[in-house]
């Protein structure tokens, strides 16, 4: 086979992330030829960087504040006597790399073929991988680049005192206090992780509660659940000031009354978000441009296609209302490698798509917020129970709630439509959102839900609780 063969496929994926693979292995199983190029490692930012480590780190966390609650609550009389960072990395590492080699055997399997280096744009449907020379895709081409770390003006990350959520992951030591800036789902992830390993937490956000994208029940029940743990929550608060100190950082902090207080701590964590990549992409050569933002907007929402024909895009890349979620990312995948093989496609639905915050307490939301449905002016009926007024909600312990938001019918105000959005917090909430999912997506209403049971007792029941009670059957909630 000649060079201009080998280095010619059907479909050429830039960036091996979970958007960037799923494409690639969709792809192969339809019988197309795929080339996917990756300049680090398959499995890109989630894998590596977020999504598996940090969730890795805070499991361990979980383990942590159970002790914590056994000795507390439960008379066992246990304690942590110390913390074996390196242990917990060298596990953390283990499990990462188990799922590195997971898709890159699938990859392998797939007979996908995997390119190291780093790669641009030469023309709409010719991209240059650096060592490897010229690839013609003649199908098309999907941008899977992702999405690293924002960072603020003036603020500089050196890794040890000014930090952004990549550097933290990879911190050769645990601080004693930290500075999280940012209270989305990073910087809640991040200060309830080091929390729970003992270090002194102060959440700052510039919006008016964390979480700002989601239910307001939500944010108050996460704050409070932070606050009962110890930690500093401030909302609609502002970094006005930073200090570089040999140990750590003095921080202002201007308050929503436009007081300034300041806070020292061992290490500033940046966690306002993340920001497009297409460093080197050059975008231009192919008749391509990225929004003011960073963003490369689709054209077709139902192909995920850009302006030029044939050249798709994926993942961190996309506007929204795509939003920057691994699995989002999964589902985008599969509809590209679908469209590129001929098959008819259907746009993402991104409000049935969960959203999971993997703090303690844990959040878990999926279709409309309260305030979104009242805003299109829809007939609604809006029924919330806390996780406490259940028997294992007791036995957790840690508060929580349920709230459920179903179209109602203009006279009695009965919830006689399909479910608009459910939203948990509490314990273990990220594994209960599954079953909402489904209702949202197949516009049940709360009478098809009603009429099945949830075990007795679980966290759960307090879901089958709240359509019960919004069907017009309550049994423990009126």
């Amino acid at each position: 086979m000649s060079q201009t063969d080998a280095n010619t496929t059907d479909v050429l994926v830039i960036g091996g992330g979970t958007g960037g693979y799923s494409t690639a292995l969709r792809a192969a199983s339809l019988g197309l030829r795929v080339v996917l190029a990756e300049r680090d490692l398959v499995g890109g930012t989630c894998q590596h960087r977020g999504c598996i480590p940090s969730k890795a780190m805070l499991h361990a966390a979980e383990l942590v504040d159970g002790i914590a609650e056994a000795r507390e609550r439960w008379g066992v009389k246990a304690t942590v006597d110390s913390l074996d960072w390196p242990a917990l990395v060298a596990t953390r590492d283990t499990i990462v790399a188990r799922n590195h080699q997971g898709v890159a055997g699938h990859l392998r399997a797939a007979q996908v073929r995997v390119v190291q280096g780093s790669a641009r744009l030469t023309g709409p449907r010719t991209v240059h991988i650096e060592g490897a020379g010229e690839f013609t895709a003649r199908r098309g081409i999907v941008l899977a680049t992702g999405s690293r770390p924002r960072l603020l003006p003036g603020l500089v990350a050196d890794g040890r005192r000014v930090v952004t959520s990549d550097d933290a992951l990879f911190a050769t030591e645990l601080p004693a206090s930290v500075l999280v800036l940012g209270g989305g789902a990073i910087g809640v992830e991040y200060a309830s992780f080091h929390r729970s390993m003992g270090a002194e937490v102060t959440l700052v956000e510039a919006a008016e509660r964390l979480l700002p994208l989601e239910d307001e029940d939500v944010s108050r029940h996460l704050a409070r659940g932070l606050k009962k743990r110890g930690i500093t929550v401030r909302t609609g608060s502002t970094l006005t000031a930073t200090e570089l100190l040999p140990d750590g950082v003095r921080a202002t902090v201007r308050t929503p009354k436009g007081d300034e207080l300041v806070v020292g701590a061992e290490r500033l964590l940046i966690a306002v978000g993340r920001v497009p990549v297409t460093d080197g992409l050059d975008l231009a050569a192919a008749g391509l441009s990225a929004d003011e933002r960073g963003f490369v907007a689709p054209t077709d929402r139902s192909r995920l296609e850009t302006a030029v024909p044939g050249i798709h895009v994926v993942g961190d890349l996309l506007p929204p209302p795509s939003l920057g979620l691994a699995h989002a990312s999964f589902a985008e995948g599969l509809l590209v490698a679908e469209t590129l093989a001929g098959l008819p496609g259907r746009a993402v639905d991104y409000a049935t798509v969960p959203r999971v915050t993997y703090s303690s307490p844990q959040t878990a939301s999926v279709g409309l917020t309260e305030a979104e449905a009242r805003a299109r002016g829809l007939e609604i009926k809006v029924n919330t129970m806390p996780l406490a007024a259940t028997a294992k909600g007791m036995v957790h312990g840690q508060g929580g709630m349920v709230k459920v938001i179903a179209a109602a019918d203009g006279a009695g105000g009965h919830a006689t439509g399909p479910v608009l959005g459910v939203h948990l917090v509490g314990p273990h909430v990220s594994e209960m959102i599954a079953e909402s999912q489904l209702i949202v997506a197949w516009d049940a209403e709360p009478s098809d839900v009603a009429a099945h049971l949830h075990a007795h007792p679980t966290l759960s029941e307090a879901v089958g609780e709240t359509f019960l009670t919004l069907a017009g059957r309550g049994l423990h909630q009126h």
